[in-house]
């Protein structure tokens, strides 16, 4: 097994769009950066790529390259998991938090595991969600994501023979 933590940050933008975990949430304002600014998808990318110890988001992504500018975050998500299964680990479970003022995250928390889930390919039941709001921590105009991934080991394929004719 291996265990990965993410982390990353957005401040609030106007004009931008809001996606976590790769759901657009209507809100007045979106998350700046770089790509699509998704904080979530962001820090399992990170937690993935440290759990075997690959470089980071920014390493392989990086906010120098115009290539990147509005990317969809769930680029960086695939290429973490190609990099996963290639190291020869599946995904056990994410556990993640979000810590923002607005939007509730409550109404949509449904949606945002079940999206994560179907990136991951593993069941919702393995995708942990909470929010929290920033109280006293004046992050009022920024979003922040943790997230702890297992990897688990995956199964070897069985070779099969091929039936001769005769």
């Amino acid at each position: 097994m291996r265990i990965g933590y993410g982390f990353d940050s957005h401040e609030f933008q106007a004009g931008v769009p809001l996606r976590i975990g790769g759901v657009a949430i209507a809100h007045d304002r979106g998350l700046g950066g770089h790509s699509d600014g998704d904080v979530l998808l962001h820090a399992i990318t990170d937690a993935l790529l440290g759990a075997i110890a690959a470089p980071d988001i920014g390493a392989l992504f990086p906010p120098s390259d115009s290539k990147w500018k509005g990317a969809d975050s769930v680029i960086f998500l695939r290429e973490a998991l190609k990099r996963v299964r290639d190291a020869g680990y599946g995904v056990g479970n994410v556990d993640a938090s979000l810590i923002l003022a607005a939007p509730k995250i409550g109404p949509h928390a449904a949606g945002i595991r079940a999206q994560v889930a179907k990136l991951l390919g593993v069941h919702p039941d393995r995708v942990g969600l909470k929010a929290k709001t920033p109280e006293g921590l004046n992050l009022e105009n920024a979003a922040l994501a943790h997230v702890v991934v297992l990897l688990e080991k995956a199964a070897k394929k069985k070779k099969t023979a091929k039936k001769r004719k005769k």
